[in-house]
């Protein structure tokens, strides 16, 4: 259950603000909880700990896919999405929760998104997830060898069928991505109402360049991954020895330990100073000054982690702080 901490941070008499994903009817509290943890680096007594805190706190978006966490050895995927489904029986809490997965990642024959092939792994999904239908399904990766039409189609069956609620996308190249969306609106198909892109404080160019104008122009929802750099931006891995005690250290070693991944710390700790914060904190509340971004995908194993993060929903940082965070 949370921490005394955090159900009295949590009952302050703040409301929690929810934003639309897209222009559906879905609205979402502004922090996605990243599923990918579930079943890797917690196991699943940990997980419904974790699920029940986050609601506890007022939120109510969840995302995971259907490989999470293929990754681990002797995982062949579906991991995340049963332990959800568990926890949502569980507290029978469905109908209080937005869930989010993914289809078209490599289950173990390469990436696929054709019409069989998504029809096949939607039963999958929710089977594992003890539901009838997902809110938000997303096109995980992409599937070159497949019309966008054929893809398309599936979705909009699975509309149709009550299965799904609305589409997104992930991983698609700037291109495939503005096919799909022209096609979806002049064949009357259902179109991709979000993109769920590599974004953070760390990596910005390759979507502020190529995706943030598409996202403009067709009113697409941003919910970033990776929103803390695999805990880079949390200021926990700053030494061979912080990066040791993680599973994640030698990834993070070797794409962030570097000059300028100690000048966006030295700023971050800056700005967590001048608002008597801590630099996970910043990292989100920097995400969530953009105006496109609607809910950042955050994975926290404890209950520090989440206050952290919670707490990122009521700073606004002004101007200078935000200059500050974007001179590296």
């Amino acid at each position: 259950m949370p921490s005394l901490k955090l159900l009295s941070y949590v009952n302050q008499g703040r409301k929690m603000q929810k934003k639309r994903l897209g222009k559906s009817d879905i609205e979402v509290a502004p922090i996605a909880f990243g599923g990918n943890v579930f079943g890797w680096t917690i196991d699943e007594k940990k997980s419904f700990e974790m699920l029940d805190a986050f609601m506890a706190s007022g939120f109510n978006f969840i995302d995971t896919a259907d490989t999470y966490p293929r990754w681990v050895p002797g995982n062949r995927g579906g991991g995340s999405e049963t332990i959800i489904g568990k926890w949502l029986k569980w507290r029978n809490s469905r109908n209080k929760v937005i869930i989010a997965t993914k289809v078209g990642g490599d289950m173990g024959e390469g990436r696929n998104l054709s019409k069989k092939y998504i029809l096949k792994q939607v039963e999958d999904s929710l089977r594992r997830l003890q539901t009838d239908y997902i809110d938000l399904y997303q096109t995980h990766h992409d599937d070159p060898t497949t019309p966008v039409e054929d893809t398309l189609s599936a979705y909009a069956q699975l509309i149709k069928e009550g299965k799904v609620r609305m589409i997104g996308a992930s991983n698609l190249s700037k291109d495939r991505l503005t096919g799909s969306l022209e096609t979806a609106i002049q064949n009357n198909l259902p179109v991709y109402q979000t993109l769920q892109p590599l974004y953070n404080l760390y990596e910005r160019e390759k979507f502020e360049t190529d995706y943030k104008g598409i996202c403009e122009k067709y009113g697409l929802s941003v919910l970033p991954y990776y929103s803390l750099a695999s805990g880079f931006l949390s200021g926990k891995y700053r030494s061979d020895n912080d990066i040791s005690k993680s599973l994640r250290g030698k990834g993070i070693k070797k794409k962030y330990i570097n000059e300028r991944g100690f000048k966006i710390l030295r700023a971050l700790d800056k700005i967590a100073g001048e608002y008597q914060s801590q630099p996970a904190t910043i990292a989100i509340a920097w995400l969530l000054s953009k105006s496109l971004v609607t809910a950042p995908v955050v994975s926290v194993t404890n209950t520090h982690q989440l206050e952290e993060i919670i707490k990122a929903t009521s700073i606004h940082l002004n101007n200078e702080a935000i200059e500050v965070l974007e001179e590296n």
